[in-house]
């Protein structure tokens, strides 16, 4: 069975999935540089196999960036490639199973996959011609039990479905770590893994809109000016 005949049947939840984590200079999507990424081709029976990247973004990392993904910015330059020369690998890894029909798994999709969007356009690299079907931990998580108390935090969500995460801010392990959540949730819920990957993709849209819905109203309580994005997986440039 072909990948889009897994999606069409729902049984796509057994097979190839592929991850993307990156790890970045700051939380500002439009000024965020990638320093760290790390794709993971998972699942259909096949051991995972995983591919990091270590990027020179060019500028000082901050202090507080480095504090959580421990990449200095000599490191960086030192070792890590040129960024188009990563992103344009970096690219190619997800477009060839996306083109496939692999769903592709990103925690907090809005962040990675806009900032890796905002890098490509920096540096004159092809993005993904489509950004779909893509299966966010996160969003799922949020739908399936939106009034849990706790943190959301990839290491959190981990803990609480039982899930095995050998390395916080590892791209690769924050990867691995993704898709076995996202794996776990399909299970815990079946209902998700029987929709068809294309349908998932768009309840993930209404599902994610609300969801910044709800946060902006429960911001604005204290903050009137507070805007919370709604666009899921990729917010669009302004410009």
């Amino acid at each position: 069975m072909t990948a889009s005949e897994q999606g069409q049947s729902g049984a796509w939840a057994d097979g190839l999935m592929v991850v993307l984590d990156v790890e970045t200079t700051g939380v500002d999507l439009e000024t965020a540089r990638i320093v760290a990424a790390a794709t993971v081709a998972i699942g259909g029976g096949e051991a995972p196999e995983a591919t990091s990247w270590l990027v020179d973004p060019g500028i000082e990392i901050p202090a507080e960036a480095t504090a959580i993904h421990r990449i200095t910015t000599d490191q960086a330059r030192t070792e890590g490639q040129a960024p188009a020369e990563a992103l344009g690998e970096i690219i190619a890894a997800l477009a060839e199973p996306l083109a496939a029909g692999a769903p592709l798994v990103v925690f907090r999709a809005p962040y990675a996959l806009t900032v890796l969007n905002r890098e490509c356009a920096r540096h004159n690299v092809p993005f993904l011609d489509e950004v779909a079907p893509v299966i966010d931990p996160a969003v799922l998580d949020k739908h399936v039990a939106p009034y849990r108390r706790g943190r959301r935090t990839l290491p959190a969500l981990c803990e609480h479905y039982r899930v095995r995460h050998d390395g916080p801010n590892d791209p690769v392990q924050d990867a691995l770590a993704a898709a076995r959540l996202a794996w776990r949730l399909l299970r815990v819920y079946p209902d998700l893994a029987s929709v068809p990957l294309a349908d998932l993709h768009a309840d993930q849209q209404g599902w994610a809109q609300a969801q910044a819905a709800s946060l902006q109203e429960h911001l604005r309580r204290t903050d009137p000016a507070a805007v919370v994005a709604s666009d899921w997986p990729l917010i669009p440039a302004t410009v």
